[in-house]
C-alpha cells in the first residue's frame, strides 16, 4: 500500500471503490495523511447519523487525523438520493482541497464520473404510495414500470424498483428517458486517479465475521437499541447491515447468536453483490489485489 501511495499524484482527485470491509477507508486516510487532501464519504448508508458503528464510519480518532466529509450528518427520516450526495460533493470541490473519495456505493461514483440526470424530488404522497405497494404488492410495482426503464433495472433490487416507480409517476417520464438527457459529470473518470479493491473473497468474509464481532463489542446492541423506538424497515437508513437482525432480537423474535449469524451473512452477501458491481462496472480501474 506504501507504494500505491506514493506513486500517486498529490494534485490528481482520488476515487477509492471496493466492498464492505476491504479496508477502503484506511487507505483514504493514508493517502490524505501522506500527500494532502480531504477525505469524501461515497457511502449511502454512512451518511446517517443514527448509525455509527453498524455502518463502520471512520472513528474519532481517525477522523481528527484528516478532513472528512459527508459522513454522519443525515437524520434517519431525512430524505437522501445519489442526487443530493452529488450537489453535496460540488459543495466540497467547490472549496479547492484535493478530493480523496471512498465509499462502496457504485451508484454514487457512477454519477460522480458519468453524470446524473436532474430528476426533480419525489413528492410525499407518491413516495407513501410506493411504500405501500413495495409491501403489499412489488411484482405490481414492476409490471408498471415503462419498458425501457424495466429493461435496465434490476428487478430484485426492490429499493431501485421503487425508485424507477416513483420516478414514473411524479414526471410521467420512465427513468431511462431521464438518464438519457445526463448532464456533462462533475469528476470525469480519466481526470482522476481511479482505485477498486479487489479482495479474495475467503479473506474478506473472515474480515466481515470479525469486524462485525467487533462491532458488538463495541457497542453495536446499543446502538440498534437507541434506534429501536424510531424503526421504520422501509426508510432507506434502516438498510443499514446488521440493523433489522438486531432490531428484531431487541423485540424477542430471535436469539442474538442468530441475529448475529444473521447479520454476518447479509454482510457477506451484500459485498458478494458489490464486488459483481464493481467487477462490472469498473473495467477501467486501477485494480488492487488484496490481501
Amino acid at each position: 500500500m506504501h507504494t500505491l501511495v506514493n506513486g500517486l499524484s498529490a494534485t490528481q482527485p482520488v476515487l477509492i471503490a471496493g466492498p464492505t470491509a476491504s479496508g477502503k477507508s484506511g487507505l483514504a486516510l493514508a493517502i490524505s495523511q501522506a500527500q494532502g487532501g480531504v477525505v469524501i464519504n461515497a457511502d449511502a448508508l454512512q451518511v446517517y447519523g443514527c448509525w455509527h458503528l453498524l455502518t463502520a464510519r471512520p472513528s474519532a480518532t481517525e477522523m481528527a487525523q484528516a478532513p472528512h466529509r459527508l459522513y454522519g450528518h443525515i437524520g434517519r427520516d431525512q430524505p437522501y438520493s445519489v442526487g443530493h450526495w452529488l450537489r453535496e460533493v460540488q459543495t466540497v470541490l467547490a472549496e479547492g482541497q484535493r478530493p480523496i473519495i471512498v465509499g462502496g456505493t457504485g451508484l454514487y461514483f457512477a454519477a460522480l464520473t458519468e453524470g446524473l440526470a436532474e430528476i426533480p424530488d419525489i413528492p410525499a404522497d407518491v413516495r407513501a404510495r410506493a411504500d405501500d405497494l413495495r409491501q403489499s404488492d412489488p411484482a405490481a410495482m414492476v409490471a408498471a414500470l415503462d419498458p425501457a426503464t424495466r429493461a435496465r433495472t434490476d428487478l430484485h433490487n426492490l429499493a431501485r424498483v421503487q425508485r424507477a416507480w416513483e420516478v414514473l409517476h411524479s414526471t410521467g417520464r420512465g427513468l431511462a428517458d431521464w438518464q438519457a438527457d445526463t448532464p456533462a459529470p462533475l469528476l470525469p473518470r480519466a481526470d482522476c486517479a481511479a482505485l477498486v479493491l479487489r479482495p479474495d473473497p475467503g479473506w474478506l468474509n473472515t474480515r466481515i465475521d470479525l469486524r462485525f464481532d467487533q462491532m458488538m463489542a463495541a457497542g453495536a446492541l446499543d446502538e440498534a437499541r437507541a434506534e429501536l423506538p424510531h424503526w421504520q424497515p422501509l426508510r432507506p437508513s434502516a438498510r443499514a447491515i446488521g440493523a433489522p437482525e438486531l432490531i428484531a432480537h431487541l423485540r424477542g423474535e430471535i436469539t442474538l447468536a442468530e441475529a448475529t449469524e444473521r447479520a454476518k451473512l447479509a454482510s457477506r452477501q451484500y459485498a458478494k453483490r458489490q464486488r459483481t458491481w464493481l467487477r462490472n462496472r469498473m473495467r477501467d480501474w486501477t485494480p488492487i489485489m488484496l490481501p
